[in-house]
């Protein structure tokens, strides 16, 4: 028997879906950025987002590296935004929040490069923060044992953000970065299979 909080599996099928699709989306898209990018990008000490532009006052745009980037997360956000919506219009929960922020965050960060000292880092926030936010509440709404690899990620996330000076001299500013960005990716991937596998199911219904 159906909840008012249990999504269709049709609804909960494309929500899936489209969040397996955003995150297999960004993660290929940033190896290839990677791939084109001038010799010298380090993992370690680049950051993500000077794919598409690096910080002031240099200013560097390398294509097609930096057009690969931007239209990933630009194309990312989308997927994630369409995700939430669909996800919201059976949960009914204010939990949806956060994956649609982590959407606005990403389509932010496609549309203004990093070469935007105002705005880019903004989006980025925005992105992180709900990121972690919406894999920690994710887990309310999945099962034993997967709803604790979702939370890891979640926490992961966020220690790496809030206390990143404690990692970066030992990952670099890039490498840091990247424990804050991949937990969220592999999140996206992760719980759009589980909305797949789950999409006839009362994912609404309390966690067992």
């Amino acid at each position: 028997m159906e909840t008012k909080n249990s999504p269709t599996c049709r609804n909960s099928t494309i929500a899936g879906l489209l969040f397996f699709i955003a995150g297999t989306v960004i993660l290929m898209g940033i190896i290839t950025a990677e791939i084109f990018y001038p010799p010298g990008y380090s993992t370690s000490n680049s950051e993500i987002s000077d794919l598409g532009a690096t910080r002031p006052p240099d200013n560097l745009i390398y294509q097609p590296s930096a057009s690969i980037f931007n239209g990933t997360m630009i194309s990312g956000g989308l997927l994630v935004l369409a995700a939430s919506a669909f996800l919201f219009r059976d949960l009914k929960r204010r939990i949806i929040l956060f994956p649609a922020l982590l959407g606005a965050g990403i389509l932010g960060v496609g549309l203004f490069p990093g070469n935007n000292a105002f705005f880019h880092p903004l989006f980025a926030l925005v992105a992180f923060i709900a990121g972690g936010l919406s894999a920690l509440v994710s887990s309310a709404i999945t099962s034993t044992p997967f709803r604790y690899v979702l939370a890891f990620l979640g926490l992961v996330t966020l220690v790496f953000l809030f206390f990143s000076s404690l990692f970066i001299p030992f990952l670099g500013d890039g490498g840091t970065e990247r424990f804050v960005a991949y937990p969220v990716v592999i999140w996206a991937i992760g719980f759009g299979g589980y909305l797949i596998g789950k999409g006839n199911e009362n994912l609404g219904d309390p966690v067992r």
